[in-house]
């Protein structure tokens, strides 16, 4: 069994409602969701957006490889209205979904499908918050510091 930690945000739409069908599914589908953050409002990072985002974090018991859950969250995301988190030029643009694998045990990888932990997530409040209340006390296996020490680094 491992333990995923996984960002939940979205931006347009019936935003909270949306991120709570695909905890649901999640929890159907991947694993057991034994834990789950308050939802998070935040302004968008990456590209200008007049719609504030909802953002949130779950941890999930699983049987499931990285590379497994990757593709199940990206069906889920499909499955809920979201089939694209950037415009034709390649910039980011809102979005009904976007879920992302922020860190599974202490695994790093580092392929052409996937980058575990998640290569930005020391940099985003949106993660770092949510994740500290579920676990403040994850080390970051490349960083060597605690969700509770990168998000003090930010504030």
């Amino acid at each position: 069994m491992k333990l995923f930690y996984i960002g939940l945000g979205s931006n347009i739409g019936k935003r909270e409602q949306i991120i709570m069908q695909a905890i649901a599914l999640i929890n159907d589908r991947i694993g057991h969701v034994v834990a789950r953050s308050s939802m998070y409002e935040t302004t968008a990072e990456g590209f200008v957006s007049d719609n504030l985002f909802m953002n949130a974090v779950v941890a999930v018991d699983s049987n499931y490889s990285p590379h497994e859950v990757l593709s199940m969250t990206h069906a889920i995301e499909i499955e809920l209205g979201c089939t694209t988190h950037r415009n034709a030029d390649g910039t980011y643009c809102d979005r009904s979904l976007d879920i992302d694998l922020i860190a599974c045990d202490d695994i790093v990888c580092d392929d052409e499908l996937l980058i575990l932990p998640h290569p930005r997530m020391h940099q985003r409040l949106f993660v770092l918050e949510p994740m500290c209340e579920i676990a403040p006390d994850w080390v970051h296996p490349i960083q060597h510091r605690t969700t509770r020490e990168l998000c003090d680094a930010l504030l």
